[in-house]
C-alpha cells in the first residue's frame, strides 16, 4: 500500500488561516479519496507560512471493481423511456434483462464499474481541491483563473511504495506536480526533490523550516520563558499570540529586548496591548512588581550577529509606538485629574450613537443609571454609589487610549476613575460592568460592579426587544444571547434573589417582558444542561409561580434533579403520573373538580388509610419546607409519600362500584397531586 504526500507551497498564507486550511486540505482531500473508492490507515496535515502539508498512510494502490444492478422501466414501456434509461446508465439495449416482479415485467441492468489507479484518482480530487478550496480570502494572479490564498508556486504530489516514489501527474493553471520543495526563503532557498514524508521532513529541518505549528509554538514559548527566567522575569501568557506568531515564521528565533525606562511607569496593560496589537510581541514581566520591563519578539532567521540588528530595529519602532500610548495616556490623566474630572467624557456621548432607534451613549448612561438604583436595593449595594458607577462606567470611550485601544474599555476606566478621585468600587465597577463576556469569563462579586453590570446588560435586552431586534436563528448581531447568558451568571453566582419581571420593567419602556423572559428561560436551560440538568426537569420548575427568580429556580431545579435521579423520585414520580392521569379522566367524565380531599370516614383499606395518614403529615410538611425554600428537605417529604402510594396502587381499586368510596378515594388521588406540585409541575417530567 502506497503512501501519499501533498504540498501547496505558496507565497505567505496569512497565520490566521493556517490551521483551517491544513484541516480543510485533509478533509477534502480524505473525504474525496474514499468517496472514489481509496481507503487508507491513516492521515496528518501541517502548515507553515508558505506551505499546506498532507500526508497519507496505507493508501490503496488501485480502487475496486464496483457491480451495481439498477432498475429500468416496466417492459413494454415507451421507446424514449427506455431509450434514456439505457443511457443514464450507460449500457446498450443487449445488457437489460428481464424480470418478473409483483408490478409486473421490469428491466434490470447489472453495471460493472473497473478499479481505477490511485494516481489517477488523486488528480482528480487533488485538482476539484485546489480549484474550490475554501479560503476565506483569496486572490488571482497572472492572466490565469485559478484562486489562491496568495500566489500558488509549486506541487507536490508523489507516491512512495517499495519500489520507490513516483510523481502524480497533474497540471493546474500551469502549476505543474513535480516531487521538490524549497527550504527557508532566506537561510535555504534551494529546491530538492523528496521521496517520501520522512524524507521531506528531514529535509525542511535542514533546510530551516519546522514543519509542524506544534513544534513552532512549543519551541517558541520554551525558549522565551527560559529567557526570562535567567533574567528573573516572567512571560505573560497568552496563548491566542503564540497561536499566531507560531503561524509567522518557518524556523522561530526568540530574542528578548528591553523597553525604554521612559515607557515603564505606563499601566501594563497598555504596553501588553500596543506591543501585541502593533509588534506581536509577547510582554515580559518582573513577578515582583507586576511591571512590563521587556519583551519577547520572534524572527524568523538566524543572523550573525545573533539577532542583535533586528532587536535594535525592533526597540526602535516599539519606542516609537509607545511614545504615542505615553502621549494618549498622559492627555487622558490630566482629563480625568481636571475640576471637571470625567463628566466631560460623558458629555461628548452625547454626540455617539449607541443605535438609531435607541438614542445616544448619554441617553443611554441615563437609563442605565436609573436602574442600577433600582438593581442596588436587591444586590445590597449602595444605590447613590451605583448611580455614581454608571454614569462614569462608559466614560473611557471619549479617552484617546481607548480610541486607539478600543480592547482596553473599562479596564482604562477604572485607572481614570482612580485618577479622578473616585471611590474604588466606583473604580471597580468601571472595568467589571462589561463583565462577564463569555462562558469562561470573571463574573464581578463586588454589589456596586454587580449592580452596574446587571443595569447595563438588562438595558441593551429591553432596549433592543423593544425596537424588535431579537436574535433569530444563528444571527446574533448584538450578542443578546451572550447578554442574557451574562445575567444570568451575575444573578447566580452572586445568588441575587429579585424579579426579573421588575427589573424588566424599570429597564427601556416597550420591551414585551413575558417574551424576553420566555427568551431568559431558553437561555437558562442550555446553561443548566451544560451543567447535567435535564430540560424536563428545568420546564417542571419554569411552570411554577416565581419563575423569575432564576436563584429561587435553580434551586428547586437542582434539588429535583437530584430527587429525580433517585430510586424514590422515580417510583413517585409513576405513582403521580398513574394518579394524575386517573384523576384528570375522571373529572373529564364526571364533570366535577376533585379537591377536597379525602373524608377519613369513608376509608376503607388500610392502604389508603395508611395514604391518607401519610398525605396528612407529608403534605404540611412539604408545605414547610417550600415556604423555607429547604427544597432538599420538600424532596424529603416526597420520598416518604413514595411506599404508601406504592401500596395504595398495588391494593385498592379506585373506581369502585360504591360511589362514594369512588369519589373519597378519587378526593385522596387530588392530595397525592396537591402534595406533589407543591415542589414542581411534574406533568413535565418524562418517564
Amino acid at each position: 500500500m502506497p503512501d501519499l504526500l501533498i504540498e501547496l507551497f505558496s507565497e505567505e498564507i496569512p497565520a490566521r488561516m493556517q490551521v483551517q486550511a491544513a484541516d480543510d486540505l485533509k478533509k477534502r482531500m480524505t473525504d474525496g479519496l474514499v468517496d472514489a473508492g481509496l481507503t487508507y490507515a491513516g492521515a496528518a496535515s501541517f502548515s507553515t507560512p508558505r506551505r499546506l502539508t498532507l500526508t497519507i498512510e496505507g493508501l490503496l494502490a488501485h480502487s475496486p471493481t464496483v457491480r451495481e444492478e439498477r432498475k429500468g422501466p416496466k417492459v413494454g414501456a415507451p421507446e424514449k423511456a427506455v431509450e434514456g434509461f439505457l443511457r443514464g446508465a450507460g449500457v446498450t439495449r443487449d445488457q437489460l434483462e428481464e424480470r418478473e416482479t409483483p408490478k409486473g415485467a421490469i428491466y434490470f441492468v447489472a453495471i460493472e464499474k473497473p478499479g481505477r489507479p490511485a494516481a489517477e484518482i488523486i488528480a482528480d480530487v487533488l485538482d476539484a481541491t485546489i480549484r474550490n478550496f475554501p479560503w476565506p480570502k483569496s486572490m488571482r494572479w497572472g492572466t490565469g483563473a485559478l484562486r489562491w490564498v496568495r500566489p500558488l508556486q509549486s506541487i507536490l504530489c508523489i507516491l512512495t511504495d517499495e519500489e520507490g516514489a513516483q510523481v502524480v501527474p497533474l497540471d493546474v493553471d500551469g502549476v505543474v506536480t513535480g516531487n521538490s520543495t524549497q527550504g527557508h526563503r532566506f537561510m535555504a532557498p534551494d529546491r530538492f526533490a523528496v521521496s517520501s514524508f520522512e524524507d521531506y521532513a528531514a529535509q525542511l529541518k535542514r533546510a530551516y523550516v519546522v514543519l509542524s505549528p506544534q513544534e513552532r509554538a512549543d519551541a517558541i514559548w520554551q525558549d522565551a520563558t527560559n529567557q526570562a527566567f535567567a533574567s528573573g522575569l516572567e512571560v505573560v501568557d497568552d496563548k491566542g499570540l503564540l497561536r499566531e506568531v507560531s503561524g509567522l515564521v518557518e524556523w522561530p528565533v526568540v530574542l528578548m529586548g528591553s523597553i525604554d525606562d521612559a515607557f515603564l511607569d505606563l499601566p501594563p496593560e497598555v504596553l501588553q496591548t500596543s506591543m501585541k496589537e502593533h509588534q506581536k510581541f509577547f510582554s515580559v514581566k518582573n513577578p515582583k512588581t507586576g511591571r512590563i520591563e521587556k519583551f519577547v519578539t520572534v524572527a524568523n532567521r538566524e543572523t550573525a550577529d545573533s539577532g542583535a540588528t533586528i532587536l535594535a530595529g525592533n526597540q526602535k519602532v516599539l519606542s516609537a509606538r509607545l511614545a504615542d500610548a505615553k502621549f494618549f495616556w498622559e492627555n487622558d490623566l490630566r482629563t480625568a485629574k481636571s475640576e471637571s474630572g470625567m463628566a466631560a467624557w460623558v458629555d461628548n456621548l452625547s454626540n455617539v450613537t449607541f443605535h438609531n432607534k435607541l438614542g445616544t451613549q448619554a441617553a443611554r448612561i441615563d437609563r442605565v443609571a436609573t436602574l442600577a438604583r433600582e438593581i442596588a436595593l436587591v444586590v445590597g449595594a449602595e444605590a447613590d454609589l451605583a448611580e455614581q458607577a454608571a454614569r462614569v462606567a462608559k466614560a473611557d470611550l471619549s479617552s484617546e487610549m481607548v480610541y486607539e485601544f478600543p480592547e482596553l474599555q473599562g479596564l482604562m476606566g477604572r485607572y481614570y476613575a482612580q485618577a479622578a478621585g473616585l471611590p474604588q468600587d466606583v473604580a471597580n465597577a468601571c472595568e467589571q460592568h462589561y463583565s462577564p463576556l463569555g462562558p469562561s469569563d470573571d463574573v464581578p462579586s463586588e454589589p456596586i460592579a454587580v449592580a452596574v453590570a446587571l443595569a447595563d446588560k438588562i438595558d441593551t435586552l429591553t432596549g433592543f426587544w423593544a425596537i424588535d431586534e431579537k436574535p433569530t436563528g444563528s444571527k446574533d448581531p448584538y450578542a443578546l444571547r451572550r447578554a442574557a447568558l451574562g445575567v444570568i451568571r451575575l444573578v447566580l453566582e452572586n445568588n441575587v434573589r429579585g424579579s426579573l419581571r421588575e427589573s424588566f420593567a424599570h429597564g427601556y419602556k416597550g420591551a414585551d417582558v413575558e417574551h424576553l423572559l420566555g427568551f431568559f428561560h431558553d437561555r437558562l436551560k442550555v446553561f443548566l444542561r451544560d451543567q447535567g440538568i435535564r430540560h424536563d426537569v428545568i420546564d417542571a420548575c419554569i411552570a411554577m409561580d416565581g419563575n423569575d427568580d432564576l436563584t429561587l429556580l435553580v434551586k428547586r431545579a437542582r434539588a429535583l434533579q437530584d430527587f429525580m435521579s433517585s430510586e424514590d423520585g422515580e417510583n413517585l414520580l409513576q405513582g403521580f403520573k398513574r394518579a394524575n392521569n386517573i384523576l384528570s379522566q375522571a373529572e373529564e367524565n364526571d364533570g366535577v373538580e376533585y379537591s377536597y380531599g379525602a373524608d377519613e370516614k369513608f376509608l376503607e383499606d388500610q392502604a389508603e388509610k395508611d395514604l391518607f395518614a401519610a398525605l396528612a403529615a407529608g403534605g404540611g410538611a412539604i408545605s414547610s419546607a417550600i415556604e423555607a425554600e429547604d427544597f432538599a428537605a420538600a424532596m424529603g417529604g416526597m420520598a416518604a409519600l413514595r411506599a404508601p402510594v406504592d401500596a395504595f396502587f398495588e391494593a385498592v381499586q379506585v373506581n369502585a362500584d360504591n360511589q362514594i368510596v369512588r369519589r373519597n378515594r378519587l378526593n385522596l388521588l387530588s392530595q397525592i397531586r396537591k402534595a406533589c406540585v407543591q415542589v414542581a409541575d411534574l406533568t413535565h417530567i418524562e418517564g
